[in-house]
């Protein structure tokens, strides 16, 4: 059976905001000067120095929040059904698809978000999911019966549980587990028709273990461990006793990336790897021998998502190129791709194989049409469009397209971004928004951008999005840029763009915010400090404040994944280095207005260093606005606060970044 990973889409920026019953635990009373009757917020917000939106504000934007996406999740395995998440109310829940363009029948029903369901593979008579508590990512794992509509927990209820992925049997699944002591990912397998057999198979050291596939005689389990974004290898493990074996050597001076690989039918590996090369290319390893036989070099750009048929016979991959997600599939007999029809417009995530050997499901979306599912039957050649999601009442085929531009920075080194512009009736010097991607190791792609285009449609706003060193896609090189010592090089990548868009004729250098959730939020907060005489103000969402002290607060199972990029503030001359470059300790040089958006259950990034921030800004008389979600996580995910964060942002930027002066 295919592995599932939880993967979330999480709003930590301006970019993605989603209802109108609001929430409030007012430390500080919000100001109430307008004349307009205001939106009251419930009492899940901590709300400082934030206007209340006017309900005229609400009504006039109500159309750009009632949009909707839908994201590929798990093929029925005799029929052609599917399961999709979705959101009809305030949070994402399972549904289920029955035919191409057939009704979302809702399935589970609860306040926070239903993530990752999977279909049990032979008779489909169950589902398992996930769900945490309040955004605090310690997902539990739960089995939805068909039979009855009962749901029943199987996982111990404290722990963080996650990556399920089904024998091919499927009566067992194998998954990846804090339970023993919170901070180490241990392999667990459970049989869910019955919950007490949940047991640990495997004791493991590090958090960065993720379970990938079951042999096709479910004698083994690929397993890979994550030591950073730049380093990982793959693993199997014998499904019953447990024991361990190295796929893929350690050790050597080039770190080396194995992406999620899947057995093929003869039990060997397909896995995408930057061995030998910049890039990511998809690689055939035998599971005895090691070799490494690669298929894709004639492709300059990573291999990123795969799926094989139950057969063997033929491998669907992603690719990377420049930002855009492109759809492959390859002849494994042979090593040769297969024509395809020509797809919508955008980009294509998650693709995956159904039963029969023919059917792709896959997802996609562009800058003009938010997320749906597709399925592609290659026998035919025939494109199935399962789901179509409600815009708003917006008629988005009008919306800009970006425009993918670059610039030299400071060492010579040509940095990319994506630039919005908005609509041509908007004529003269645009104010800007920067825009920086979180990771670090993420990378700013083009797709539907939600909320967003209010500011471009409405506002006349123009967005770029920045991808600095220290982003994935542009090689493995590019990615480690920024890594410890490396880090202020980034920073001089923003420092470059701002002497770029005084260049430009359609853009205002005298009109800029920057923005920006988690690594972006803390990219926000180190332009703010180095460039304050550049912006007019900033956004920061769910970003670090000192390095130091987020590492040492972040949770104990991510600590380490963490320390791999931003360096180990227990050695003394990385603790000086962080120090001095942290943003927290340098709120003197920040003159600007602020806003911080927090989620206090925030695993990752503790709701501390936004508010270690705040507070230091604030002993300097600088403005700061302040949102803390108490229901919240790394980032808003109900949709009543995605909005309310996303009307608190238009009365920001109405009254700092638009202003003439």
């Amino acid at each position: 059976m295919k592995a599932l990973t939880f993967t979330f889409l999480l709003a930590l920026s301006l970019a993605v905001s989603q209802t109108t019953a609001l929430s409030q635990t007012t430390s500080q009373p919000a100001p109430t000067t307008e004349k307009a009757p205001t939106l009251q917020p419930g009492d899940n917000l901590v709300i400082e120095n934030v206007p209340r939106p006017p309900l005229p504000l609400v009504d006039e934007v109500n159309r750009y929040t009632e949009f909707r996406t839908a994201a590929f999740s798990s093929w029925h395995p005799r029929e052609k059904q599917i399961l999709i998440s979705t959101r009809f109310a305030d949070t994402k829940q399972v549904h289920l698809v029955k035919s191409p363009a057939g009704a979302r029948t809702q399935l589970t029903f609860f306040r926070e978000n239903a993530v990752a369901p999977i279909f049990q593979p032979v008779t489909g008579e169950y589902f398992i999911f996930g769900k945490d508590k309040g955004g605090d990512e310690f997902y539990q794992l739960y089995r939805y019966d068909f039979s009855d509509q009962s749901i029943t927990l199987l996982t111990d209820g404290k722990s963080r549980n996650t990556g399920p992925v089904f024998s091919h049997g499927g009566g067992h699944v194998a998954y990846g587990s804090t339970r023993r002591n919170g901070s180490d990912v241990d392999i667990y397998v459970v049989a869910p028709k019955n919950p007490k057999s949940d047991r640990m198979l495997a004791q493991l050291q590090g958090g960065g273990w993720e379970v990938l596939d079951f042999s096709p005689d479910d004698k083994h389990i690929l397993v890979q461990e994550e030591i950073s974004v730049n380093e990982s290898y793959l693993w199997i493990i014998d499904s019953s006793t447990g024991e361990k074996r190295l796929l893929t050597p350690k050790g050597g001076n080039e770190k080396i990336y194995y992406g999620r690989g899947r057995f093929g039918k003869d039990g060997n590996i397909y896995a995408p790897t930057d061995k030998d090369n910049e890039f990511r290319r998809l690689a055939f390893i035998d599971i005895t021998s090691g070799k490494h036989t690669y298929l894709t070099d004639q492709i300059k750009w990573d291999v990123e998502q795969i799926d094989i048929t139950d057969d063997g016979k033929r491998i669907a991959f992603t690719t990377n190129e420049d930002g855009l997600s492109l759809l492959h599939v390859m002849d494994t007999a042979t090593g040769k791709e297969l024509p395809l029809p020509r797809l919508p417009a955008g980009s294509v995530s998650g693709p995956s194989w159904h039963k029969d050997n023919n059917e792709l499901g896959f997802q996609l979306d562009s800058a003009r049409y938010p997320t749906d599912v597709y399925s592609l039957s290659m026998d035919s050649g025939t494109i199935k469009r399962w789901t179509q999601s409600e815009t708003g009442s917006l008629d988005t085929s009008h919306f800009v397209e970006p425009e993918l531009v670059k610039w030299k920075s400071w060492d010579g080194r040509m940095i990319s971004a994506f630039l919005f512009r908005p609509p041509a009736k908007f004529t003269g010097k645009r104010p800007l928004v920067i825009n920086i991607h979180g990771g670090p190791e993420g990378q700013s792609r083009p797709g539907y951008m939600g909320r967003i285009n209010y500011y471009l449609n409405e506002l006349g706003v123009a967005i770029v999005f920045p991808n600095v060193r220290g982003s994935v896609g542009y090689g493995k090189s590019f990615a480690l840029m920024d890594n410890g010592f490396g880090r202020e090089g980034s920073y001089k990548d923003i420092g470059a763009l701002f002497d770029w868009i005084k260049e430009r004729p359609d853009l205002d250098a005298g009109r800029v915010m920057v923005t920006g959730g988690s690594y972006g939020g803390f990219m926000t907060l180190a332009v703010a400090t180095n460039y304050d005489d550049k912006i007019r103000c900033s956004l920061d969402v769910v970003g670090p404040s000192n390095l130091v002290t987020f590492l040492k607060n972040t949770q104990a199972y991510r600590r380490d994944l963490r320390r791999a990029e931003y360096g180990d503030e227990r050695d003394p001359k990385m603790n000086e280095f962080l120090e001095r470059i942290a943003p927290a300790n340098h709120t003197d040089k920040i003159t600007k207005p602020m806003f911080v958006v927090q989620g206090k259950n925030d695993p990752r990034v503790p709701a501390s260093e936004s508010e270690q921030m705040v507070a230091n800004v604030r002993k300097h008389g600088t403005p700061v606005w302040f949102l803390m979600a108490n229901d919240e996580g790394h980032g808003f995910a109900k949709k009543k606060n995605i909005d309310y964060q996303f009307y608190s942002t238009i009365l920001f930027m109405r009254q700092y970044l638009l202003e003439e002066k």
